[in-house]
């Protein structure tokens, strides 16, 4: 182990903190808008399925080669099998992660903006359902608003990082997480009292209909499981990789994966039945939640304090999650390449930043990053889909080949039962790794491109 390479304060500060990169926007902004355009309920239960059986397992393997390797994502596959090709699929996670952040930056400057506007009375009073599309619509479109709000996340990201990453996070997730929880909670509560329309929303939400599940419903299901658990792109082996000898790794990677479902379903609660209630379509896309919370927050007493308090602890809970992107490159740096932590940390935030640009302008300023050739989709939705789906699920189903086979199950087994003695779990989780996850995720990607619907 480097001397100089941090350790999580504790078991709990750990959770926190990746609990922390896996709750943030995947949660309350790509999930909601996700399950409206992939069939409702269906798309929620392949969701918590994919979960259950193939994330938590994914999660546990990334975990366990990091603490094992003491290393970045690159550095972990080097570590166990030097002078191989295994390195590219570590280097696919940090270019991931990169590409990740630069148009996730973009969606955290939307909630950086949506604060001001409501503390500024924008959403004081709202005429009818078109009035919020108007408002995301301009906002977004705007294309000096939208690089400068993007820049400013990159830079709150990248100030946060160079400062370290461990004792920042477990200090500010111990706070802002339960009361992010305590006010989705109240929105939740408020959601499911808004009268006419409630029981559609709920019935969309939480009534599968099977006829909606095909091979793109379980692609995006896979693809939201893996981007809202921070898997696939080297973050959790980063993260494993400071963790101590002692803590449980099953449990810990456990309550990850329960918090983190936990915010994206509560999320759904909130915003499904103010949909149906207002007259909303489901299938509205990025800017849902933008279009949703803020009729939420008008019905409510003191609605421009409550609202703007979301907005600013939905944008810390995004920071939380761009530091783990951000921490991805920025530790290959300081131990494949010897740079510092400050010169890692800018070098990565100016690549994420200039990535970033188009999706910031794909909203409605530019005809062609708005509209992209052949696949006829914004830039940020190109890479929505092309990073958040796609490079994650091939990311993941790599991990899973490497430790469940080159690596060996029986040398992760061993990495896990440090700390944890009683692995009970073991035969099922060494079963979903070597062959039901990398199984289902072939099977998807094969009839994908032998249909041809990448996008």
């Amino acid at each position: 182990m480097q001397e100089s390479r941090e350790l999580w304060n504790n078991k709990i500060g750990f959770i926190m903190a990746a609990a922390g990169s896996a709750i943030g926007l995947g949660n309350i902004w790509r999930f909601p808008y996700m399950t409206g355009q992939n069939g409702g309920a269906a798309f929620v239960l392949t969701y918590v399925i994919f979960v259950v059986l193939i994330g938590f397992a994914a999660m546990l393997a990334e975990l366990s080669l990091g603490r094992r390797t003491n290393k970045n994502a690159l550095g972990a596959f080097t570590a166990v099998v030097p002078g191989t090709k295994w390195r590219y699929v570590g280097g696919l996670g940090i270019f991931t992660g990169i590409a990740i952040l630069s148009f996730y930056s973009v969606i955290a400057g939307w909630t950086v903006g949506y604060m001001f506007k409501t503390i500024g009375g924008v959403f004081s009073h709202i005429p009818n359902a078109q009035y919020l599309a108007d408002v995301f619509t301009g906002f977004s479109a705007n294309p000096v608003s939208a690089i400068l709000l993007h820049g400013l996340f990159i830079f709150l990201t990248v100030f946060v990082v160079m400062g370290g990453v461990s004792k920042g996070i477990e200090r500010w997730s111990r706070i802002l997480m339960p009361l992010l929880f305590a006010i989705l909670l109240l929105l939740v509560i408020r959601a499911l009292t808004l009268g006419a329309g409630v029981k559609e929303g709920l019935a969309f939400y939480l009534k599968p209909d099977f006829s909606q599940i095909n091979a793109g419903t379980i692609l995006m299901a896979l693809g939201q499981a893996l981007f809202s658990l921070s898997l696939g792109m080297g973050t959790m082996i980063t993260y494993g990789s400071y963790i101590s000898k002692s803590d449980n790794l099953v449990s810990s990677a456990a309550s990850v994966a329960f918090f983190d479902t936990l915010i994206a379903l509560m999320a759904g609660l909130a915003i499904f039945p103010a949909l149906f209630a207002n007259g909303l379509n489901p299938a509205g896309g990025a800017g849902l939640v933008f279009m949703v919370f803020p009729m939420i927050f008008e019905k409510i007493p003191g609605g421009m304090i409550f609202g703007a308090g979301f907005f600013i602890l939905l944008s810390i809970a995004a920071l939380t999650s761009t530091i783990s992107l951000l921490e991805v490159p920025v530790s290959y740096l300081i131990d494949e390449r010897k740079w510092s932590r400050k010169i890692a940390a800018i070098a990565a935030g100016v690549l994420a930043f200039i990535l970033g640009i188009p999706s910031a302008i794909s909203q409605g300023a530019s005809d062609f990053f708005s509209n992209l050739p052949l696949i006829h989709i914004s830039f940020l939705d190109f890479m929505n889909i092309a990073f958040g789906n796609y490079a994650l699920t091939i990311g993941s189903f790599f991990i899973a080949l490497f430790v469940g086979w080159k690596w060996g199950i029986k040398n992760a087994v061993k990495e896990v039962e440090d700390g944890n003695p009683v692995f009970g779990y073991r035969k099922m989780w060494s079963f979903t790794l070597r062959f039901l996850a990398p199984i289902c995720i072939l099977i998807t990607m094969i009839y994908l491109a032998w249909t041809g619907n990448f996008f």
